[in-house]
C-alpha cells in the first residue's frame, strides 16, 4: 500500500479508536489535502518505523487547525468542500478540532519524549499565531515584519516540527531539517498570499480575495500601499474588511500589474527558498524537488 495511503488508514483506525458515534457522524467530511508535511515526513525519513504514525499524528494537528481557522475567517470553502463550520456549525467545528488536538497529543506521548516537546511547541506557536493573525487584522498592517513572524508560527512552525521530528527518526539530530522546514513553510504561506490574488476558487479550492476581506493585510497588498500614490492608497484601504465587487478585483489586479507586486513578492519567496536549499546536502535532491513543487503550485 502507498504509504500515504498507509497514513490515512492510521488516521481513520484513530477516529475509530474514539467509538464516539457523534463524531462518526462527522468523519466522512475531511479531507486530506496536498498532505505536504506527510509527504516531507517520509522524505527524510522513509525507513522510521515510527514514520507513518508521526505523519497521521501531524495530520490530525494541521485538520485541527484548519477547522478553528475557518471558525475565526468564517469560511465557507475548505479544499474545494463545504467547511466543516459551514455543514455543521461553529461549535462543532471548534469541538472536533480539540478531540483531534487531544487525540493526537496522547498518541505523540507513545513515541518519544522529544517528539512530544517539539510538536506541543509548535501547536503552541501556531495557537500564538493565530492569535496574533487576529489582531493584525483589526487594522490595515503595514508592518512587514510583524506580518512575517506571524505567518512564521502559525503556518511554519508546523512544518517546521515536522522536518525536524523526521530528521530525529532519521538519525539526523543537527539543525538542517528544522532549518529547511522553517524556510521552506513561510514560503509556502507568502505563495499562498500570491495565490489568492491570481486565481480563482475552483482552482485554489477556497474562496479568493478573501484574505482582504478577512482583515489580512498580506505581502502582495503591503508593497501595493507602499508604491500607491495618496488617492491609490485610500481607495486600496477603503476595501478593508469588505465583499469586493467585480469592479473592485479588476482595479486590484490592474494595479498589481501596474507596480509588478507579485513578480516582488515572489523574490521574498525566493530569499527564503534559497535558505531552505542553503542548508540541504546533494542527497538531499528529494527535499529540492518538494520545494520545488511548492513554488510552481498553482493551488
Amino acid at each position: 500500500m502507498d504509504k500515504l495511503e498507509l497514513v490515512k488508514s492510521m488516521i481513520k483506525g484513530y477516529f475509530d479508536d474514539l467509538g464516539n458515534s457523534v463524531f462518526n457522524g462527522f468523519r466522512d467530511d475531511f479531507s486530506f489535502g496536498k498532505m505536504l508535511r506527510s509527504k516531507l515526513i517520509f522524505t527524510i525519513a522513509p525507513d522510521s518505523i515510527y514514520s507513518v504514525k508521526l505523519c497521521a499524528i501531524i495530520e490530525l494537528i494541521h485538520f485541527a487547525s484548519l477547522m478553528h481557522d475557518d471558525v475565526i475567517d468564517d469560511s465557507t470553502l475548505r479544499r474545494g468542500k463545504i467547511s466543516i463550520n459551514a455543514k455543521y456549525g461553529n461549535k462543532n467545528a471548534i469541538m472536533l478540532g480539540d478531540i483531534l488536538y487531544s487525540k493526537a497529543f496522547y498518541e505523540i506521548s507513545t513515541i518519544d519524549q522529544n517528539l512530544s516537546k517539539i510538536i506541543a511547541d509548535s501547536v503552541l506557536k501556531l495557537s500564538l499565531g493565530e492569535l496574533e493573525d487576529v489582531e493584525l487584522s483589526k487594522s490595515f498592517n503595514l508592518d512587514e515584519n510583524k506580518y512575517l513572524k506571524m505567518i512564521e508560527y502559525k503556518t511554519a512552525a508546523l512544518i517546521e516540527a515536522s522536518a525536524e521530528c523526521a530528521g530525529i527518526l532519521k538519525g539526523d539530530n543537527s539543525d538542517k531539517y528544522k532549518i529547511y522546514g522553517n524556510s521552506l513553510g513561510i514560503a509556502f504561506q507568502i505563495i499562498d498570499d500570491i495565490l489568492d490574488i491570481s486565481y480563482d476558487d475552483n482552482i485554489i479550492g477556497k474562496n479568493s480575495f478573501n484574505d482582504l476581506k478577512e482583515g489580512k493585510v498580506t505581502l502582495p497588498y503591503m508593497y501595493l500601499y507602499k508604491k500607491m500614490g495618496l488617492e491609490d492608497r485610500k481607495y486600496l484601504t477603503s476595501f478593508f474588511k469588505k465583499e469586493l465587487s467585480n469592479a473592485d478585483i479588476v482595479w486590484i489586479k490592474k494595479k498589481m500589474q501596474e507596480y509588478n507586486i507579485i513578480q516582488e513578492v515572489k523574490y521574498v519567496v525566493d530569499s527564503y527558498a534559497n535558505k531552505a536549499i542553503s542548508v540541504l546536502e546533494s542527497e538531499d535532491y528529494k527535499l529540492k524537488l518538494i520545494l520545488k513543487d511548492m513554488l510552481d503550485r498553482k493551488f
